[in-house]
């Protein structure tokens, strides 16, 4: 049990406890029977529940979409984890399957077009295609991209099990005119250094890189798995700049699960939480970490953060990709999300969640959101815009 609730700390084990299948990797409860592509298509056009934002496609046909960002030629790329493949195969302790393939990719999107600028990543995901790892965030600096390879689980051994192709989950790729090569390897840094000092005996050595900030000439890196922000260098040199502890929830020890980071106006960090098992409803927090000093609760009451962002105002904005807690959705049905946000006097303000479902990331441009939706179904996958 104490292997589960750990491996539940990271993202690659959360969505099967919400009953619609991990992203990839261990789950603490059998998955349940998720919404076939059709079905999830369907649901977006029906609607979900809440929030009065209305949504606009603008991209569709995706598989497991997750990050996006704006690239210095004002497209949107999007982190695409792909839909696994034919093997091998890994098995989780419940005795799903993890299968490997090469089909995470990279898409801009522009006004006029929609297309498929990297291809061949790795990606697992289950023999439907659903709940993959593989591709997650990406960001820029000038004409330079990284992207980072999310981890189906556990150290390096995870990826090594999957074969020779499987190489580049856990790292942090640089892509340019020269090609593309890997900067850094984080489950090989929790390895040797496992951070949050989990127990090795009991999975405490687990490492799920999920969010990406690109910011003169550094990179920060939150791992989901390892429950640290960390920040590589321009050689390469991982360090950590926080170490996210557990909290008990009852008689479990609720793991921090920090998913995406940002800068904020005032210089620090702020990182978004997504929570471990049990994720309580209201229970995540976005932390402030001043390097050097231990993170602070800069705002709670959220529920299962996926990201964040500052407009340029100085205000925060939220992204949920469960509003109503991952062990609430429907058999069924995908989670219903919710974009909030937190005005200059601490309230909230829900900016869209009909429709909202399974939203994997988001980006700001000129007064409006760019969402990544579906972010846990092959073929699905949108882009959604949201006007704030």
């Amino acid at each position: 049990m104490l292997r589960s609730v750990r491996r539940a700390g990271a993202v690659a084990g959360l969505l099967a406890l919400a009953a619609v299948t991990a992203f990839v990797g261990a789950a603490t409860a059998a998955p349940a029977k998720l919404k076939s592509p059709s079905q999830a298509m369907a649901a977006v056009a029906k609607g979900g529940s809440g929030g009065s934002g209305e949504l606009r496609v603008v991209a569709e046909g995706l598989n497991n979409p997750r990050g996006i960002g704006i690239g210095p030629d004002g497209a949107l790329y999007v982190a695409e984890s792909g839909k696994g493949g034919a093997g091998p195969c890994i098995a989780g302790p419940e005795g799903d399957q993890a299968c490997f393939g090469r089909s995470g990719s990279v898409t801009r999107i522009t006004r006029h077009s929609q297309q498929r600028v990297l291809t061949g990543l790795p990606s697992t995901a289950a023999p439907d295609g659903t709940a993959a790892a593989g591709p997650v965030d990406l960001g820029f600096s000038g004409w330079t991209g990284y992207l980072l390879i999310g981890n189906p689980g556990g150290g390096a051994a995870t990826r090594k099990a999957l074969g020779p192709g499987a190489g580049r989950f856990g790292k942090l790729l640089k892509v340019d005119l020269h090609g593309i090569r890997s900067v850094a390897d984080f489950p090989r840094f929790e390895d040797a250094n496992n951070p949050d000092g989990g127990d090795p005996a009991e999975g405490g050595v687990d490492s799920n890189p999920n969010g990406l900030l690109v910011r003169h000439g550094a990179r920060y890196v939150t791992d989901a798995g390892g429950n640290d922000l960390l920040k590589v260098d321009h050689k390469g040199r991982i360090s950590v700049v926080a170490v996210f502890p557990p909290r008990p929830v009852g008689d479990i020890p609720m793991q921090a699960v920090p998913t995406s980071v940002v800068k904020g106006p005032d210089g620090a960090f702020y990182v978004g939480q997504l929570t471990g098992f049990p994720f309580p409803v209201g229970g995540a927090n976005v932390w402030r970490v001043v390097p050097g000093h231990d993170p602070e609760v800069f705002k709670g009451g959220f529920t299962n953060i996926i990201d964040i962002a500052f407009d340029r105002r100085g205000r925060l904005y939220v992204l949920e990709i469960a509003t109503g807690g991952l062990l609430n959705a429907p058999a069924d049905e995908l989670p219903v999300g919710r974009l909030v946000r937190v005005n200059r006097d601490g309230s909230t303000t829900t900016l869209a969640s009909e429709g909202l479902n399974a939203p994997g990331g988001f980006v700001l441009g000129h007064h409006t959101a760019y969402t990544t939706n579906n972010s846990i179904l092959p073929g699905a996958g949108q882009v959604v815009k949201v006007a704030i």
